[in-house]
Formats: structure tokens, C-alpha cells, sequence
């Protein structure tokens, strides 16, 4: 059993959990500049299925972290924006980021050098 405290809080795991995720955050970044419908948001992103999209938007709504506000009108509209806590991991997200990419190189030759070469003689 570990002693480290840091390991075993449940509120640091609930934030490696919200950030582990690979659409949580780019649709956290996303939302940065203000709020968007989700047919923004898939262009704004690029690669995400309205499926997972709307997936991703109900996890972020449910932890408090993204709202949505449904536009009067027809057809109906809504549009989502990030809450005030959700703004509060702007910057580790960016931190990332920026790791990324001053370690991405690395990362990835890593990556090629553990995997298999191929058929084995």
C-alpha cells in the first residue's frame, strides 16, 4: 500500500482521469476563445464523430466543467461554452501542450525503437 498521498487521493486521480481522456481536452481547448455549437466544434477539431463529440460534451457538462445553453428557434440550436472551473485547466492543458512539443521527438523515437522490426529470423 502506498503512502504517498499524492498517489492516493481520489481528487488527483479524478484530475489524471478528466485529462487522460484524449477528447476531454481538446474540446476544453477548443472552447478557449468563447462558445460554440458542436458543428464548430468538429470543424474547429477535426478527426471527432458527432458520436464521440457528444459523448465528450456530456462528460465535461456532468463535471461541471462545460455549459450548454439551448438557443430559442427553429430547427433548435445549442451551444456550449466553458464554465469558470473549466477555464481553470486551460493552463495545465497548455502545459501539456507546450511539453509535447518541445518532447514530442523524443516521445516518438522512443516509441519506433520499442517496436518490433519485424518478422523475426
Amino acid at each position: 500500500m502506498t503512502t504517498d498521498p499524492f498517489l492516493a487521493d481520489c481528487r488527483a486521480r479524478l484530475a489524471f482521469d478528466l485529462l487522460s481522456n484524449t477528447w476531454n481536452a481538446v474540446v476544453l481547448w477548443a472552447l478557449r476563445d468563447g462558445p460554440l455549437r458542436p458543428v464548430e466544434l468538429r470543424e474547429r477539431i477535426g478527426g471527432i464523430s458527432s458520436k464521440v463529440l457528444t459523448e465528450t460534451l456530456r462528460r465535461l457538462q456532468f463535471n461541471g466543467l462545460v455549459d450548454r445553453h439551448p438557443e430559442p428557434g427553429a430547427p433548435p440550436r445549442v451551444t456550449y461554452e466553458l464554465t469558470a472551473l473549466g477555464r481553470t485547466l486551460l493552463a495545465p492543458i497548455d502545459a501539456f501542450g507546450a511539453w509535447a512539443f518541445e518532447h514530442g521527438d523524443e516521445v516518438m523515437a522512443a516509441q519506433e525503437a520499442a517496436r518490433p522490426s519485424g518478422p523475426e529470423e
